[in-house]
């Protein structure tokens, strides 16, 4: 008798290999990452290239957006962390989305605070923080797409997850049907077969 394995809803949440890596939410997570990554990684090389002292709060500017040699750097390093998630995929790429969307908002905070004070080393001013807010929220975006909300598709690894019995009850009927078709079309090609011997024996 067959026995079927009931998966743990608190295992660790994975792209296997019954998820193609071509899949739209590998998809969604690798061109957020890598989007996103080039944003920094521009800001961050366009800043280094115009020789700003790395602790300079003077009001360089690139993009619109003040900078200095230190927040260049801490760019093009985020860059290329966010590029490397791009070229992972998966829900490694969804992490890094969602912690970095993370990160990039508490920073919003935490600069606006230190708008105009001798702490301000980043160089920040008002749209540098306004920047960090909608970066830091489309990041969240890219990572919580297709993973969180109520109305997942049934072939995402993060709704297997957590319906483990129904994906295994889905994954059954799955099965059945396959086999119904296969063994329908089973006696069609068997009839095609036979036809050329049955004439052939009748000669």
């Amino acid at each position: 008798m067959a026995t079927h394995v009931r998966q743990d809803p608190s295992r660790r949440i994975r792209f296997d290999e019954h998820l193609p890596v071509d899949h739209r939410l590998n998809t969604v997570y690798r061109i957020g990452a890598g989007l996103m990554g080039l944003v920094l990684l521009a800001f961050g090389i366009l800043g280094l290239i115009d020789e700003v002292g790395y602790f300079d709060t003077r009001g360089d500017t690139v993009g619109g957006l003040n900078t200095n040699g230190t927040l260049s750097v801490l760019s093009i390093c985020v860059g290329l962390l966010l590029f490397a998630g791009m070229v992972i995929g998966g829900n490694f790429a969804s992490t890094l989305n969602m912690v970095f969307g993370v990160l990039f908002i508490l920073s919003g905070f935490v600069n606006l605070g230190l708008l105009d004070t001798d702490s301000n080393f980043l160089a920040f001013r008002i749209q540098n923080v306004m920047f960090s807010f909608i970066y830091g929220v489309l990041l969240m975006t890219f990572g919580m797409y297709g993973r969180v909300g109520t109305a997942l598709p049934h072939d995402s690894p993060y709704w297997r997850a957590r319906h483990p019995e129904q994906a295994e009850r889905e994954a059954r009927q799955a099965d059945r049907t396959r086999r119904a078709e296969g063994a329908g079309a089973l006696p069609q090609g068997s009839r095609g077969a036979q036809g050329p011997r049955g004439e052939d024996a009748g000669r």
